[in-house]
């Protein structure tokens, strides 16, 4: 585990290093937010923060390939290559959308040559954790299903990005319960070696996310944009992908029963209870602007991150009890590999009401020091225990004679 922490830092420090650098970038190339109509943010913002995130998972994945405790996770195949080339082609195709608001087409093909170039390196879906494990022996249905997840996790991400620090927030929540769950699986399954190319992969994501958060929480200096969303969401369906890989069905079948192989079913539930918000939050606007007859991309104001706000919170309430949200699912399903289904369905339902009086409950116009204006600085308490200095007057000489008289209108205002 000391090295998968060594390699979070890494992808932590260098993303955050590198985000002033990506916002120096982002006013070089115009890659602005405007302010629009469905927009929550004030002022124009930069938005390739996925530059600096990228950069961070780079480094870490070198530095890792470098580290004789991982050299077999590199030895066996081009896997790891294979997802970070496919997250620096979704990264330069958010860059240029950043850039010149590519059409939806155009950015679906870019998504669809990326999932492709990681399955041709063999990050590909040939089996299914299922009861009886499910082979995929077809390889055009294995490639038609892996670039549908691919494409699936990189838009449900986009789709969230709408909040300060929400969508990096999300797969950090969620990426640390998949990084603890691949990391207890491959200690069941390879005792002897605990190498791991899905944890290696959700270490430096995880890292990247927290590296980046604040630069990104509110008040934000920058966004994370496309290039961003699109490479968090591509990197965790390639952790996710790879998973089934690196277990053998066979010799987990033959040494766990019963209770024991409900972490052989997890990859199937975990993901999902990753990316359920994004995932929710896209079926929701697909269904919603369908039902309207528009383009499902045609924009809105009636995202999770929106009706949180309608609610009554604030932005960084709104985020923070989305995070809460994100923690109930994807560690209560990743919980299933420690302890019993039924103590987990008890404690998930307590965790479930608290986040529901969070949501609901009277915390939506209290917590002060969760208001955004005290933030930013400008609630009426801040003000005051921290005025602003008096402006600096030079003395009034006094008048040499007797001041003349001030001629008024009848309404009282000098002439």
């Amino acid at each position: 585990m000391r090295a998968y922490l060594l390699l979070l830092l890494v992808s932590a420090a260098v993303t955050y290093l590198a985000t002033p650098g990506a916002r120096w970038v982002a006013r070089r190339t115009n890659a602005i937010t405007a302010v629009r109509a469905r927009d929550v943010h004030v002022q124009p913002t930069p938005r390739l923060g996925g530059l600096a995130m990228l950069l961070g998972i780079v480094v870490a994945v070198v530095l890792a390939s470098q580290m004789p405790f991982l050299a077999g996770v590199f030895e066996t195949g081009p896997q790891a290559w294979g997802i970070v080339g496919g997250a620096v082609i979704v990264c330069l195709l958010g860059w240029a959308d950043d850039v010149w608001d590519l059409d939806w087409m155009t950015k679906l093909a870019g998504q669809v040559l990326a999932a492709g170039f990681m399955a041709l390196q063999q990050v590909q879906l040939t089996s299914l954790p299922t009861p009886d494990w499910l082979f995929i022996t077809s390889s055009r249905i294995s490639l038609f299903l892996t670039i549908l997840v691919v494409v699936v996790a990189m838009n449900a991400v986009n789709f969230v990005d709408g909040l300060d620090g929400l969508a990096a927030g999300l797969i950090a929540i969620g990426g640390s319960a998949f990084l603890l769950y691949t990391y207890g699986l491959t200690q069941q399954a390879t005792p002897e070696n605990y190498a791991n190319l899905a944890t290696l992969m959700m270490a430096v994501l995880v890292g990247a996310c927290l590296g980046f958060l604040p630069h990104n929480f509110f008040p934000s200096h920058i966004f994370m944009g496309d290039s961003g969303s699109m490479v968090l969401g591509l990197v965790f369906a390639g952790s996710a992908i790879t998973i089934t890989g690196n277990v053998d069905p066979v010799s987990m079948g033959a040494t766990l029963s019963g209770a024991q192989r409900v972490p052989l079913f997890i990859p199937l539930l975990l993901p999902v209870a990753v990316v359920l918000l994004p995932l929710l939050d896209m079926v929701m606007a697909v269904i919603r602007r369908l039902a309207a007859g528009k383009s499902p991309f045609h924009p809105d104001r009636m995202h999770l991150h929106h009706r949180m706000l309608a609610l009554g919170h604030s932005h960084r309430r709104a985020v923070l009890i989305l995070y809460v949200w994100a923690a109930v699912f994807s560690f209560g399903v990743a919980a299933l590999v420690l302890w019993d289904w039924k103590a987990v369905l008890a404690g998930l339902g307590v965790a479930v009401v608290v986040a529901l009086l969070l949501t609901l409950g009277p915390l939506r116009t209290r917590g002060r020091f969760l208001d955004d204006d005290v933030a930013t600085g400008s609630h009426p308490a801040v003000v005051a225990a921290h005025p602003a200095p008096a402006p600096h007057r030079s003395p009034t000489p006094p008048p040499a004679g007797p001041a003349a008289p001030t001629l008024t209108t009848h309404e009282g205002r000098p002439r």
